[in-house]
């Protein structure tokens, strides 16, 4: 078994005494790992780092052995990101985040662009933590479990949100809400588009699409990567 295909580095880990396996999210191969021998080397590490998009080419015997990758590195955004704290802080965590909800060799084409996209904003600290909390609610709308937004899930009215039930994803106006309003979270406006996005508002927002990452993509019990909550910790001190 023999491809190619373009790829995000999302972690490296050692692999015997000179090898590293490293994880990838593949245009058309989804989330991947491979062998790279020699990828512990003082010539590879400077590439071999998460967020950097890379040309693969991956070899096995057979489809269901792990395999071995060579790296052919494109973009090496992890040394952009160097000396700016919410850029590594992005990296971190959108690779992260994508290495622990992602299913196994699935691909995700358009999601690949839209990750690509964002990552191609590193550096752009007025636009990029808005295009972050997209980029979230891009990711469960990808998996499955897209917020919906649109009108009350109660009355149907489309002015007055104000919540999101925690069980839906939908949301929930005040009039609709009645006595179960403290069961629910809060509708950021900004989740709709509308209102200020500055750095309190996206990270009120955040909490919210944490609720549907954890409770909807990850195995009970498990906690989001805490490269998410140091991006979370670095977007407040933006503020």
């Amino acid at each position: 078994m023999e491809w190619r295909d373009e790829g995000i580095l999302l972690a490296v880990r050692p692999h015997g005494e000179t090898s590293a396996i490293v994880e990838a999210f593949c245009a058309e191969h989804g989330r991947h790992a491979g062998v790279v021998l020699g990828g512990v080397s003082r010539r590879m590490r400077p590439f071999l780092q998460p967020g950097v998009l890379a040309q693969l080419g991956w070899r096995a015997r057979i489809d269901e052995h792990l395999g071995h990758y060579t790296v052919e590195p494109i973009r090496n955004r992890a040394a952009v990101a160097l000396g700016d704290r919410l850029s590594l802080a992005g990296i971190g965590a959108v690779t992260a985040l994508l290495s622990a909800v992602l299913p196994e060799r699935a691909p995700h084409p358009r999601f690949y662009d839209q990750t690509n996209a964002l990552l191609d904003l590193l550096g752009q600290g007025d636009v990029w933590p808005l295009a972050y909390l997209q980029w979230e609610m891009a990711l469960l709308e990808e998996l499955g479990f897209g917020l919906d937004l649109s009108a009350c899930a109660v009355t149907g009215a489309k002015e007055g949100l104000a919540y999101v039930s925690p069980r839906t994803g939908r949301a929930v106006s005040r009039d609709g809400a009645g006595t179960y309003a403290p069961r629910l979270l809060p509708l950021p406006p900004v989740l709709r588009g509308e209102g200020e996005a500055d750095a309190a508002a996206i990270g009120e927002a955040l909490q919210v699409t944490e609720h549907f990452l954890k409770e909807r993509l990850l195995p009970e019990g498990r906690e989001l990567p805490a490269a998410r909550d140091r991006l979370l910790s670095t977007l407040a001190r933006q503020d």
